[in-house]
């Protein structure tokens, strides 16, 4: 039987909490679409990376959780946009181990190995990361 069809999700990030929800949603959506469970795990890391990124840099943002339809591959998107004050060396932070904010510096890079896709786009009117993960 094929996985019953999923809506988009938008959560607002202000707070940990939020974090923590943006995550079990995004896996709820990966179980639904019939993602292994290990891509799950990657997909609701990946989001958990994003999210606390919103929260550390921007102190709120939004995480959108979308299904996404491509040359007849089934995949989740997750969108991760805030108004902060952008990044203002992208292949800086994208860098393992770089942080700004004394963290482990894994945020980015990470949430870039564990998805099929990484986009990002930063300037003075925020940061938006685009990540995409295929059903294999």
């Amino acid at each position: 039987m094929p996985p019953s069809p999923v809506d988009k999700i938008r959560l607002a990030v202000k707070s940990d909490v939020d974090i923590v929800l943006c995550r079990q949603k995004g896996r709820e959506m990966a179980v639904q679409m019939g993602f292994t469970d290990l891509d799950g795990t990657f997909i609701a890391t990946a989001i958990s990376e994003l999210a606390r990124n919103i929260l550390l840099y921007a102190k709120a943002g939004e995480v959108v959780i979308s299904p996404v339809e491509r040359g007849g591959k089934t995949g989740i998107q997750v969108i991760a946009r805030d108004k902060g004050p952008g990044i203002s060396d992208i292949e800086w932070a994208m860098g393992d181990g770089n942080s700004t904010s004394r963290g482990l510096g894994l945020g980015l890079p990470g949430s870039r190995r564990l998805m099929d896709i990484f986009e990002i786009v930063s300037d003075g009117g925020g940061t938006t990361v685009t990540v995409t993960k295929w059903r294999r």
